[in-house]
């Protein structure tokens, strides 16, 4: 027995000695070497040396160069051969080997160790500062002098011009880009990055934002006239005109510090508005039912705008800030608002052929022959768009020299109406001519009958030869 028990004694003596020589042997091939279980930028570095592994890393690792991109997203490659851009690992291989103890190898056993290392990187700095200075942002000198920053008028209304703002610092970018190469990284955003600033304001260029914040408010009119089928935008390049100026061309502000207006102006504007849709005896052209176009000119119908009633409206408004639809007020209205105020239900007095026509919404109604004032003794009925402003029945119509029963009675302009005539046997033609009307519309009694029974008062009258 105590033979046995030294012979195992004899036997783990010598298997503990082979292991501590095993291990100290591995602790010393380790030496020079990474230790088991290394993982260098996922290449397997056990047991291999610094200029081994440095191999296989420079030959699996690129690098083209650094597009540099600028704030409008332009684009601009540095390349490595330009910078004559060079790398290798060494010495990272180097530091991380030196912080590995072969001695505890044994510890990689459960695990290994995984780590990823830059490229030490040199490049000829002076080319690479040298094709930075070429580049196009480069170019820009606005970081000379100061901020501009200033109101202006155009014909769309007052401007803020504000061009020193995103201004690329020079030194600032270079530096970024030098960083990013250094770092061999193939892309840098200069707007990132934050090189753009904005050059600093005066104090009188922070008077003149407070004033532009107040006027871009004032431009935003949210004003809109309707115009029957059109509309008219009260904007920008329309309110600039009202806001009033010293003679050096400053903005001028009440005791509330809103801008003062030029009540002249407004009074230009509302007129100019006027001028256009104010039909009241405009001249119209006007489709015959005898296929031609004629110009029709002078007459009652039509719409009047309230200039005083549009003018404080306006005032009011624009310091109240609404933003609405509006419809003028009228003095006077027409069946339909805008230039195009007739319509399509109106009645048609052709004064040369003689004819009188009733359309209703565009479909032809009523096609009656006529007689009008006499042109030889100078009572010739007058052209221009005229409207049915009453409804009579039973009426004795008088003259100087004449009294006359009509049944139906709708007079369009002053003494001048349409009625029937019983007096007539004939209608049309060239009877106007001799004996025609002291300047009425005179119209067989049946059509007048239908007329008077389906024409509305406001019906509008174009009446022309």
């Amino acid at each position: 027995m105590k033979r046995l028990l030294k012979h195992m004694a004899v036997i783990f003596g010598i298997a503990t000695v082979s292991l501590m020589a095993a291990y100290v042997g591995l602790a010393a091939y380790y030496h020079n070497a990474f230790t088991y279980g290394t993982w260098i930028n996922g290449v397997y570095c056990t047991g291999r040396s610094i200029q081994e592994v440095n191999d296989e890393l420079v030959k699996d690792f690129t690098y083209e160069g650094v597009a540099v991109e600028d704030k409008d997203g332009g684009r601009y490659m540095i390349s490595a051969e330009e910078i004559s851009y060079q790398f290798d690992f060494k010495k990272a291989l180097e530091i991380y080997q030196k912080q590995q103890n072969p001695w505890m190898w044994i510890d990689s056993l459960t695990g290994g160790r995984r780590v990823e290392l830059a490229p030490v990187v040199s490049y000829d700095r002076a080319a690479l500062e040298a094709c930075f200075a070429a580049l196009p942002f480069c170019q820009d000198k606005r970081m000379d002098g100061e901020r501009r920053l200033e109101i202006i008028r155009t014909p769309q209304g007052y401007e803020l011009v504000n061009e020193r703002t995103d201004v690329l610092f020079i030194e600032q970018a270079r530096d970024v880009v030098l960083a990013a190469v250094e770092a061999s990284e193939s892309e840098v955003s200069l707007m990132d990055e934050g090189c753009y600033h904005d050059l600093e304001l005066t104090a009188q260029m922070r008077e003149t934002l407070d004033v532009w914040e107040k006027l871009e408010r004032f431009q935003d009119c949210g004003i809109v006239y309707r115009m029957g089928e059109e509309e008219v935008p009260v904007d920008a390049s329309v309110v600039c005109d009202w806001i009033a100026l010293d003679d050096n061309g400053r903005f001028l502000f009440d005791e509330s510090g809103d801008f003062l207006l030029k009540e002249h102006a407004i009074e230009e504007f509302v007129e100019t508005l006027a001028a256009k849709y104010d039909t009241v005896g405009a001249s119209r052209q006007f489709l015959s039912t005898r296929g031609d176009v004629v110009t029709v000119e002078g007459g009652l119908y039509g719409n009047k705008i309230d200039q005083e009633a549009e003018k404080a409206y306006l005032t009011e408004a624009f310091y109240e800030r609404k933003r609405e639809v509006h419809e003028p007020v009228y003095t006077q209205e027409a069946w339909k608002k805008g230039s195009e105020d007739i319509g399509s239900t109106y009645i048609e007095v052709d004064m040369g052929e003689q004819k009188m026509y009733y359309y209703v919404d565009g479909v032809l109604t009523i096609d009656t022959p006529i007689v009008t004032g006499n042109t030889s003794r100078r009572m010739g009925t007058p052209s221009g768009v005229n409207f049915v402003y009453a409804k009579q029945k039973n009426r004795i119509l008088r003259g100087a020299n004449y009294a006359s029963h009509v049944d139906f009675w709708m007079p369009v302009k002053g003494n001048i109406g349409i009625h029937d005539a019983a007096w007539r046997g004939k209608f049309g033609g060239t009877i106007y001519q001799t004996n025609g009307s002291h300047g009425c519309i005179n119209t067989p009694r049946a059509a007048m009958e239908q007329l008077f029974d389906m024409a509305e008062v406001g019906t509008p009258v174009v009446m022309f030869y």
